[in-house]
Parts: C-alpha cells; sequence; structure tokens
C-alpha cells in the first residue's frame, strides 16, 4: 500500500492535520495528498502546497470545512505546526446522586479545558455534571476509537449516560447516531471555555428548562407541562 511508505515524521504530520479537520481521517486526507502532490507525500511538494490546492484536489470533500481549520491542517502538513501538549484537566470527586436535579453534558475539547473540537475530530469529552448550584469536571474520557468500530457510533457510545453534547460542529449523520442516544447536540460555533460553557446552563436549570430537559432532570410529567406552557406563553 501507498501509505505503508510513509516516514513517521509524515504519518505524524498527515494524522495531526486529519485531526484539525471535522470528520476527516487520515487515509482518507492521505487520498487528497495524492491527487494534490502525489504518493508519497514528501515535505518538499507540502511546503508550496496552499488551502486551494487542497480543495480543488478533494472534488468537493473538503468543501464545508472552514478556512481556518485548512490552514491549521496545512501548517501540520507542513511542520510548521506541532502538537500542543496541554495538560490533561483534573477532574472533581462524584458519586451518583451527589448532585439532585443534575444533568450531564460532554465537551467536544482537544486540550485543557477548551470547547474547541468538532465531534468526529476531537481528541477527547469533558464530562460535566451540571446542578443549579454547581458545576463538576467528572470525567475526560479520550475519544481514539477502535479499528473495528464505525467512529461515530463508538463516540457517541462514550458519551450515551450524558444529557447534552457542546460542539463546535457536528455532522447530519453523526449528530442521528447522537440523537438515537437521547442525547440533545449544540453546536457551539466560536468554541470557549467549556467549563463557562456548562456553567451557562445552571441558569436554565433554575428557570424553566425545556421539556426533554426538565425529563433530563427528572421532573415529573406535570411539572414539565407546565415547562411547556410557560415556554410558549
Amino acid at each position: 500500500m501507498a501509505d505503508a511508505t510513509l516516514s513517521k515524521d509524515m504519518a505524524l504530520r498527515i494524522g495531526l492535520a486529519a485531526r484539525a479537520l471535522p470528520d476527516t481521517e487520515p487515509a482518507k486526507l492521505l487520498a487528497v495528498l495524492a491527487g494534490a502532490v502525489g504518493l508519497p507525500p514528501a515535505p518538499e511538494k507540502l511546503a508550496a502546497l496552499k488551502v486551494k490546492d487542497l480543495k480543488g484536489a478533494a472534488d468537493e470533500a473538503l468543501a464545508d470545512i472552514p478556512a481556518a481549520d485548512l490552514k491549521k491542517a496545512l501548517a501540520y502538513l507542513k511542520g510548521e505546526a506541532e502538537a500542543e501538549a496541554t495538560p490533561m484537566p483534573e477532574t472533581e470527586a462524584y458519586q451518583e446522586g451527589d448532585m439532585p436535579g443534575s444533568i450531564r453534558i460532554a465537551c467536544a475539547s482537544n486540550g485543557a479545558e477548551d470547547l474547541d473540537g468538532h465531534f468526529g475530530s476531537c481528541a477527547r469529552f469533558l464530562i460535566y455534571q451540571v446542578s443549579p448550584e454547581e458545576t463538576r469536571l467528572i470525567d475526560v474520557r479520550p475519544a481514539t476509537h477502535p479499528e473495528d468500530r464505525d467512529k461515530n457510533d463508538f463516540r457517541a457510545d462514550l458519551i450515551k449516560d450524558c444529557h447534552v453534547l457542546y460542539v463546535v460542529s457536528i455532522g447530519g449523520p453523526a449528530a442521528a447516531k447522537v440523537v438515537r442516544r437521547d442525547i440533545h447536540p449544540i453546536k457551539f460555533p466560536n468554541g470557549g471555555n467549556a467549563r463557562e460553557v456548562a456553567d451557562g446552563t445552571r441558569s436554565v436549570l433554575t428557570s424553566a428548562p425545556p421539556p426533554w430537559l426538565a425529563k433530563a432532570m427528572g421532573r415529573a410529567p406535570e411539572e414539565r407541562v407546565r415547562f411547556e406552557r410557560e415556554a410558549g406563553a
């Protein structure tokens, strides 16, 4: 196979570049590079590569990807950027039942406590337990999937105990897998600090949450009806 001739450095560059692009596996990016610079991709050819060259060789495969993500991927391909060595955030103690009336939120992240990930390419999911009174980071789950599993199906299973998912972006088929597990996906295109975003949910919990959220909080059916009426008033 063509990719068997890749050096370790080039394989790392392609892997990092693919992670920067939503819903893009290294094999898919390698196929795009084959059309753009040929195989195996040589450093001197990648040095002259431009965003328009990537798009031109992709046959619409990268058409919907933001230019900022393409530029970041290109920087990895050229060796101009290195993987960020960001520390894993520390989790806080939690036992089931600790926070009555709370919900569980997953945030797609690539480092620290940042909400900066696409569902299909983020490095990890930060898991927060949120009640009207407090927010706790209770888990950090690496998103590397086994080769014998569908990537999006694996990731949806990874957060199946959550009620809400915050992401920078998520594709339609992936969103369907998330919704099928009773998780409510919410796009946060500009990203931000994951804890601050999770904290922002607390005001919703204390006021009039929508029926799906009231159900997740364990509210009685009659209360959910009241919330729905108030929301429509």
